[in-house]
C-alpha cells in the first residue's frame, strides 16, 4: 500500500472542496487497478462523492445547515456558536471514501468528484490522506 498526507486549505466557510485532481495526481504513477482510499482524520470533516460545478455542492451544504442547523440547541458547545453541529456531520457524510481505480484510473461516474466537506469554520486547515492499494 502507498500512502500520503496533504493539506487542503478550507478557510473560514463552509464547503465542499473537489478533491478529484488531487487524486489524479496521486495515482499519476499507478498503471494497475486497486482501490484509493480517501481518508479526513479530522471529527468535523467528511468526503462525499458528488457532482460539482452545477450547484450540488451547495445543495450540499444547504441540506447539512437544514439538518443540522448552527443554532446554540447543541450540547457540544466550544467554538463558535453551533459548533456541536459540526460534530455530528460525520455521521451523514462519513470521513472517508473508497473509489475503485482501473488501470491507473479513478473508475467515477461521468459527474462524479471526491469531494472534501468541511463545516467547521473555526479549522482553516485540513489533512487529506489518500492510500492506494494495488489489486
Amino acid at each position: 500500500m502507498r500512502s500520503e498526507e496533504i493539506q487542503i486549505r478550507t478557510g473560514s466557510e463552509e464547503v465542499v472542496h473537489d478533491l478529484t485532481r488531487e487524486c489524479e495526481r496521486f495515482l499519476d504513477d499507478e498503471t494497475g487497478d486497486g482501490l484509493l482510499h480517501v481518508w479526513v482524520p479530522h471529527a468535523t470533516a467528511g468526503v462525499a462523492i458528488i457532482e460539482t460545478g452545477a450547484g450540488s455542492d451547495d445543495d450540499l451544504l444547504t441540506a447539512l445547515e437544514r439538518i443540522l442547523p448552527r443554532d446554540v440547541k447543541w450540547r457540544h458547545r466550544h467554538g463558535t456558536p453551533g459548533h456541536g453541529r459540526d460534530h455530528v456531520m460525520p455521521a451523514l457524510v462519513p470521513p472517508y471514501a473508497t473509489i475503485p481505480v482501473l488501470g491507473g484510473v479513478l473508475a467515477l461516474g461521468t459527474w462524479q468528484s471526491i469531494c472534501l466537506v468541511d463545516t467547521n469554520v473555526d479549522n482553516p486547515v485540513r489533512t487529506v490522506r489518500l492510500s492506494f492499494l494495488a489489486g
